[in-house]
């Protein structure tokens, strides 16, 4: 394909990216060997290398480019706020349209308790506002043993030190002493990897239950909350039985502990509602919220707090806040998107159009002879790869190795795909067509018949 010329020739675009760019989450060495992948435009669904391969992007950038890429609204949005106040704080008794706007929008959209918000630049920022809003909170009811929170092996829920605390991922937690003191992890409800013979309803029950029993360990006046995702996104969109939230939820009121719900990924169409806590009937007592509230455009991230909490932290202050708390840009942009989301109904196109749609195809995945399970909620799904399907069983080589083959496999052939260990997954942008649903389909199949082939001819084809 044609080169796009606006740019530096690729080599000389990696080598400074090399030479001067540390990468998140990266083994930066190694990827200095081989190369970025440099990007360098996106339209709709789709992104362009610097080679002028176009890819269809399945994971909506990082979960959270859910009105589509290129929406010039969004880009006359910040231009106009940057001409009028480019920047100004909410500290010391100060505001501004924008972050007024913005937040009653929000009210009107949440569930109908939570009408306040704390804004944040990411969801980490908003993660590590929740660890102080509930001690806090708990502090001015004169309750300040109530510290300690509750959150679930193989969560996700930022990697700033606290947010990386309150996930739980193992590889997180063995880079720089997490977690942090006074929060403690439970088991997730991932009836596929750990279920065994239970019912997905028997298992749902039973991790549930694990939050009462984690209670009645550390003492119900020393449990300040409980912070879940309604579906675990970067853990491998674990989907919980549906007798898991209504049991969470019985658990938290029964035990006097508040619910935060983790919509960063979950929020604004995802599951096709506004909010995961809608699909899954969660009525929580604060809500991450980030990624799709901007579709990524620009940073931006918050906690919805309800009333009853706001009140009691309102009644004293609140030595807490960011530098880019409610941005004026930030919120422009995310009001601009929120429109667009509600006048175009890209929501209800979700609900009721290309998440039935997707989702029917993508469930088809499980005749795969290489996949164990295709699981998926509005537009975030996985596929399980397994060596034995009837078995549910895991490969024998290093969990991961197989699901890099196949992601390797899938970005070959033009289509960005996640691997979480060996199951393999998608969170598309919101406004894919049906022809787009059916491309990626292609793609993915195409891939699994690649990774099949590579798993044959080197002897990988094996259970644990």
């Amino acid at each position: 394909m044609k080169r796009i010329d606006n740019h530096l020739p690729t080599e000389e675009l990696q080598a400074l990216d090399a030479a001067h760019h540390m990468h998140p989450f990266t083994a930066n060495g190694e990827l200095a060997q081989q190369g970025a992948r440099i990007i360098t435009q996106a339209n709709g669904a789709f992104i362009t290398d610097s080679e002028g391969v176009e890819i269809l992007d399945a994971m909506a950038g990082l979960w959270c480019v859910n009105i589509g890429y290129g929406r010039k609204e969004l880009a006359d949005a910040a231009s106009a706020q940057m001409l009028q106040l480019p920047y100004y704080n909410t500290f010391f008794q100060t505001s501004h349209p924008p972050v007024i706007a913005l937040s009653a929008r929000l009210a009107e959209l949440a569930p109908a308790h939570l009408n306040n918000v704390f804004f944040a630049g990411s969801g980490s920022e908003a993660n590590d506002t929740n660890i102080r809003l509930v001690r806090h909170y708990w502090a001015l009811k004169g309750k300040p043993s109530k510290k300690t929170i509750i959150s679930r092996h193989n969560a996700y829920h930022g990697s700033s030190i606290g947010s990386a605390s309150l996930g739980g991922m193992q590889a997180m937690h063995a880079q720089g002493g997490m977690p942090i003191p006074d929060i403690t992890h439970i088991d997730q409800p991932y009836w596929y990897g750990e279920g065994g013979d239970m019912s997905p309803a028997e298992f749902g029950l039973q991790r549930a239950r694990a939050l009462e029993a984690e209670i009645d360990r550390l003492g119900e006046d020393n449990v300040a909350a409980f912070i879940g995702e309604p579906v675990q996104g970067a853990g491998a969109v674990i989907i919980p039985p549906e007798t898991y939230w209504p049991e969470i939820q019985r658990i938290c009121k029964e035990r006097n502990i508040l619910l935060i719900a983790d919509e960063v990924i979950c929020g604004f169409g995802r599951t096709g509602n506004w909010f995961g806590s809608e699909t899954f009937d969660i009525k929580p007592d604060i809500m991450t919220i980030a990624k799709g509230l901007s579709s990524g455009y620009l940073p931006i991230g918050g906690s919805m707090v309800s009333d009853d909490v706001a009140a009691v932290i309102g009644g004293d202050e609140f030595n807490h806040g960011y530098t880019y708390s409610g941005h004026p840009v930030a919120c422009a942009v995310a009001l601009e998107n929120l429109r667009i989301l509600d006048e175009e109904k890209i929501i209800d196109y979700v609900r009721d159009d290309v998440g039935p749609y997707l989702q029917a195809k993508w469930r088809s995945l499980a005749d795969h002879p290489l996949v164990g399970e295709a699981r998926i909620v509005g537009m975030m799904g996985a596929i399980e790869l397994t060596p034995d399907k009837a078995g549910r069983a895991a490969f024998s080589s290093p969990k991961g190795t197989v699901g890099l083959m196949c992601r390797e496999r899938c970005f070959a052939n033009n289509v960005i795909i996640r691997h979480v260990g060996d199951a393999m997954i998608i969170s598309p942008p919101l406004i894919m067509t049906h022809a787009e649903v059916d491309l990626l389909i292609e793609r993915v199949v195409k891939s699994l018949d690649e990774t099949l082939a590579l798993l044959k001819s080197e002897g990988l084809l094996k259970a644990a």
